[in-house]
């Protein structure tokens, strides 16, 4: 999903919550809350991307020789701009495992030898071939710190590599969060899973309204939505759920959940909407059962692996990277929810240098937790008046996403 600002501790120590435990100085819950989501998000938090990237694709209308800033995340995104053949994509992100799953990923379509063997590494689970692929294939061309960050050794003593011989949808603090949603749903006595068997739209409307949604009525489940720890694994940082619970008179984000797993379940074909079947088959689909990402499908990989080389990886911040650009050197910005994270400082240091580094005809897209663009009075109008907000497109295509986590897509455009 996204970023942590520079200073929240995002895939680094963090100083101030060790020191604060040595000299036992008490900490405020607000910031416990936010010490602990900094840790959590200290390992691999998506292994897939939760933005979709087709909506991305429909608001930035990438051309030959666009040069596009986003965040890396689960990489996902970036691959499937590579499609539209831009000039350059610079890949940012401050988690040290985000950057090494980015990279193993242009690897693998640069050197793996066939589609058949990009979707069997990167899409379908139980195969144990692929650790043999990753050896055979990857490993020789990989950069020597991806290389020893895969064939490194997690917790358990095992190859992380190996997660590509298991499934890796279900690691990461996001595969653990869906899993603690699954089981707390079959001790409620429903089976998430069963939810892929829907064969029609009539189906999953059916499935939602008599199984999922009376789950929100139970007290214990109130009761964690309402505890802003609980939704950690989710991607949602203290400051998004403040500005979530508020749309609740019970300062609990039950109701925002029930609506927003209702887009998820309710309002795109299964067969169309490969989120879903991560969300409760906790895999991708097989051929049979509905359409692979973008940037696994067949047609697009040609153009991927052909432009792969114009990525480049950083383990830097958005605004870390873009002061180092020249001015108007820069077509489109993909922040995903990062804004949300920021003060009102980082945010104007952020705007300063997109701003300066759009060339003619810019374009900033990013997603935010409630509905409404955080921006107007945040941001210095003289900033912000250097730039267009397309609401009508904004609206259109916050109503496509796919994956219905957030309230809000929005879409910038540098003004002549």
């Amino acid at each position: 999903m996204t970023e942590l600002a520079p200073d929240a501790g995002f895939g680094r120590k963090n100083p101030k919550l060790k020191s604060a435990l040595l000299q036992h100085k008490p900490l405020s819950l607000a910031g416990l809350s936010e010490r602990l989501f900094g840790l959590l998000f200290s390992g691999l938090v998506y292994p897939q991307i939760w933005e979709d990237p087709s909506v991305d694709m429909a608001a930035m209308q990438i051309r030959p020789g666009h040069r596009i800033v986003t965040i890396g995340s689960g990489g996902c995104n970036m691959l499937t701009y590579l499609s539209a053949g831009p000039a350059h994509i610079d890949v940012v992100d401050l988690n040290p495992h985000h950057i090494a799953l980015n990279r193993l990923k242009l690897a693998a379509f640069r050197h793996l030898p066939s589609h058949k063997d990009i979707v069997r590494f990167l899409a379908e689970a139980g195969t144990r071939s692929n650790v043999q692929a990753f050896d055979l294939f990857l490993a020789p061309k990989l950069d020597a710190a991806t290389r020893a960050y895969w064939s490194g050794r997690s917790l358990d003593g095992r190859r992380r590599i190996g997660v590509f011989g298991r499934n890796i949808y279900r690691t990461g603090l996001l595969g653990r969060f869906i899993a603690a949603s699954h089981l707390l749903a079959r001790l409620h006595g429903i089976n998430p899973e069963e939810f892929v068997q829907a064969r029609s739209m009539r189906e999953q409307r059916q499935f939602f309204d008599d199984k999922l949604a009376p789950l929100f009525d139970r007290p214990v489940i109130r009761w964690i939505t309402s505890r802003k720890s609980s939704l950690f694994g989710l991607g949602i940082p203290p400051q998004q759920f403040d500005e979530l619970a508020s749309l609740s008179a019970e300062k609990s984000l039950a109701a925002v959940l029930r609506h927003r797993l209702e887009k998820l379940t309710c309002h795109f074909p299964l067969r169309e909407n490969y989120f879903a079947w991560q969300a409760f088959a906790r895999r991708y689909p097989l051929p049979h059962e509905g359409e692979l990402p973008a940037y696994l499908q067949a047609e697009n990989h040609e153009a991927i692996r052909d432009h792969a080389d114009r990525v480049e990886v950083h383990h830097a911040s958005f605004t870390e990277l873009l002061a180092r650009k020249a001015a108007s050197s820069v077509d489109r910005y993909v922040l995903l929810d990062a804004q949300d994270w920021m003060t009102d400082r980082q945010l104007n240091d952020l705007w300063t240098e997109i701003t300066r580094t759009a060339d003619r005809g810019a374009v900033v897209i990013f997603r935010t937790a409630a509905e409404a663009s955080i921006l107007p009075g945040r941001v210095s109008a003289a900033l912000l008046d250097q730039w267009h907000y397309d609401a009508e497109t904004s609206i259109k295509l916050g109503a496509a996403d796919r994956s219905a986590i957030y309230g809000g897509f929005h879409v910038y455009r540098k003004k002549a």
